[in-house]
């Protein structure tokens, strides 16, 4: 598919939508970085072999793998880490992040991804609720204090001793990824539980971008703002809980493409009803 848009009902969405004078909002999730080559969290290149063992994304990603192996949990996120770093913003991120610079009254993001690649390609921290955090940072695992310190770009690995730079300076604890593990509740302060609910109620549209809804707040984002009877956009190439979710909904179209295909052309043709 080239990324070129079903016009009469996604036309029709847009119209109504952005006749309200609210943010649109975007939901994003893997599927907006797959095309700049960040491999999904549960596919293949998620899990992490230790000796003989292989470790699942769900086991490694918690506070309790941490405390038992913290090494070995370290250096999976700097291979993570390493991928994302070399990763560059697609034609998605960058459409976004020209939306928000053009029309930042009604522009508001919130991604799932901790890859950084939206701030990288010019969002902003205002206006994008990084809901699982961002790997590009650490904080003191044992919660002396709440600064964020940016990971050296020096650091290869984690074993077999955790390095200086990976401890606080405080405590000296070991830092932590800041990110959202599968043991831990989101908040508001850290990962803008109670903001992100409270904008799929009250947006003019709300775009899901590249994800399946599989952890709690996304779900709940999408589910809010079909209660509330918003105009919903979903595009990924493939059929999954959230897209058809939104194609039952009664103001929601599942646009069948990639991200790096049809966000450039939903965004031109979002900024044309708002002219």
């Amino acid at each position: 598919m080239d990324g070129a848009l079903p016009r009469s009902a996604l036309a029709a969405l847009i119209e109504r939508a952005c006749a309200l004078d609210r943010r649109i909002v975007f939901l994003t999730g893997a599927g907006i970085s797959a095309d700049s080559g960040v491999p999904t969290f549960r596919g293949p290149e998620g899990y992490w072999t230790v000796g003989s063992k292989n470790y699942h994304p769900e086991e490694l990603a918690t506070f309790a793998a941490f405390r038992r192996m913290p090494e070995t949990v370290w250096d999976w996120y700097l291979h993570r880490l390493r991928t994302c770093r070399a990763a560059e913003p697609n034609a998605a991120h960058k459409s976004l992040a020209d939306f928000e610079r053009s029309t930042p009254r009604r522009f508001l993001l919130i991604t799932q991804n901790v890859d950084g690649l939206h701030l990288r390609a010019g969002n902003t921290p205002e206006h994008t609720f990084q809901i699982h955090g961002n790997l590009e940072y650490a904080r003191c695992s044992a919660e002396c204090n709440k600064d964020l310190v940016r990971i050296p770009e020096d650091i290869e690995s984690a074993t077999p001793t955790l390095p200086t730079a990976l401890h606080c300076s405080r405590c000296k604890a070991p830092l932590r990824p800041n990110v959202l593990w599968f043991d831990e509740c989101y908040d508001e302060e850290r990962y803008r539980f109670d903001s992100s609910l409270s904008a799929a109620q009250h947006a003019a549209l709300l775009i899901v971008i590249g994800t399946t809804g599989a952890t709690r707040l996304p779900q709940m984002v999408v589910t809010q703002a079909v209660y509330s009877g918003l105009s919903i956009i979903a595009i990924d190439p493939y059929a999954n809980p959230v897209t058809e979710l939104v194609a039952e909904h009664a103001h929601g179209v599942h646009v069948a493409a990639r991200a790096a295909q049809a966000v450039p052309h939903l965004v031109t043709e979002i900024r044309r009803a708002l002219a």
